[in-house]
């Protein structure tokens, strides 16, 4: 009898079925999400990669697997359902970079959102830098005041059809300041207001900016937030500023002639504004051949107001770029151009834009100053009919 009991004893010993360590809800999900990227691998023969060009949940894929790889806590729970070297495997190809993430968000990117069991949700198909991007514009709201800013966005915009600014790659000088201006995303960025700078979580230092956009909205950025959309962006540029650059130079660009001439023309037309004020109406050009061959058909040409003209002051410069110089007068007398239409030889309406209502000694006094340099320090005040630093 006592056989028979100690022989049952040893039975139900061992019928007794192991006890599996259980896992946390945590660690359930962890694992569901490394099983839908084994079933990718299993289903596609490849690793899931990075790229705008990839299926929007072999990115979402890609992503977790750098979170799962990256974590000692994943890989130890992980490591022995790794039947396929995921977790050692080759590195997953990067088109963008991959920052760090701690643990609240990454079962963010496993479970989807907060709630849901459902990996494949399309809330997490897109990267944490394209959220980032997302969250940026959204967050730009009406620029109360936009009419302080739209004469700077005009300016820059005629700045650089004259070539008085350029548009550069960003990327040489990653630096951003106040009162700079770029391109992002098709449009002009104005940095209006830079706060104090502090150093960010990574230690980086960074400031929080004021930047207005062209189309009159704004927003309160990052200065590393925009840099990054600036590197992002194939299209971004720094806008340099208005310095025209050098009107003289000991080295010639294709624009500079060895000498040339500024010239000062008045209109002998019979319309009535022109008759009324003739002796303030001129036409400011500068050219490389000579000027009487230049105004040989004014009459016939809406440009000299089909009128003849005459020339009431010139002069001779040497080592001139014609193209920033002609456009820097323009520039400077801008306030005063001229607001008249006239019907041309076939009767179609023509407004010509390179006429401004100055008196001579004025023009006499610019080109003073872009003999001594300082040319691009001053502007025309139209009320005063002087020129003013600007």
């Amino acid at each position: 009898m006592t056989d028979l009991d100690d022989l049952r004893a040893e039975l139900d010993e061992f019928a007794q079925p192991e006890k599996k360590k259980g896992h946390s809800p945590r660690e359930d999900r962890i694992i569901a999400g490394f099983e839908e990227i084994q079933r990718f691998v299993e289903q596609n023969g490849h690793v899931p990669q990075h790229g705008e060009d990839k299926n929007i949940f072999e990115r979402l894929y890609a992503v977790r697997l750098d979170r799962l790889r990256a974590k000692e806590e994943c890989r130890t729970l992980l490591t022995p359902l790794d039947h396929q070297g995921l977790l050692s495997g080759p590195e997953i190809i990067r088109t963008e970079p991959v920052e760090s993430m701690d643990d609240d968000e990454l079962l963010a990117e496993l479970e989807g959102s907060a709630g849901s069991a459902d990996l494949t949700d399309l809330r997490n198909v897109r990267s944490r830098a394209e959220i980032r991007a997302a969250e940026e514009v959204a967050n730009r709201e009406q620029c109360e005041d936009f009419e302080r800013f739209q004469p700077l966005f005009k300016q820059v915009e005629s700045d650089i059809k004259a070539s008085i600014r350029q548009t550069r790659p960003f990327g040489r000088d990653a630096s951003i300041k106040e009162g700079e201006f770029f391109v992002l995303g098709g449009q002009i960025v104005y940095v209006a207001e830079r706060g104090e700078d502090f150093r960010a979580s990574g230690g980086h230092p960074d400031a929080r900016l004021r930047v207005i956009y062209s189309n009159g909205t704004e927003s309160n950025l990052l200065l590393r937030s925009l840099q990054r959309a600036l590197y992002k962006d194939d299209a971004g540029r720094r806008i340099t500023d208005s310095d025209a650059g050098p009107l003289f130079s000991e080295t010639w660009e294709e624009d500079d002639i060895e000498s040339g001439t500024i010239y000062v023309l008045r209109s002998l037309s019979k319309h009535p504004f022109i008759v009324e004020h003739r002796e303030l109406v001129h036409k400011i050009g500068v050219t490389r051949g000579k000027i009487e061959t230049r105004i040989t058909n004014a009459a016939h040409d809406a440009t000299y107001l089909l009128a003849e003209v005459e020339v009431v002051a010139s002069y001779k410069l040497a080592g001139v770029n014609r193209t920033k110089l002609e456009a820097l007068f323009h520039r400077i007398f801008a306030p005063a151009q001229i607001d008249i239409t006239i019907q041309d030889r076939f009767g179609h309406p023509v407004k010509p834009r390179e006429w401004f209502l100055v008196p001579l000694h004025v023009i006499d006094e610019a080109v003073q100053h872009v003999c001594d340099g300082t040319i691009t320090n001053v502007v025309y005040d139209p009320k005063t009919a002087q020129l003013v630093e600007g």
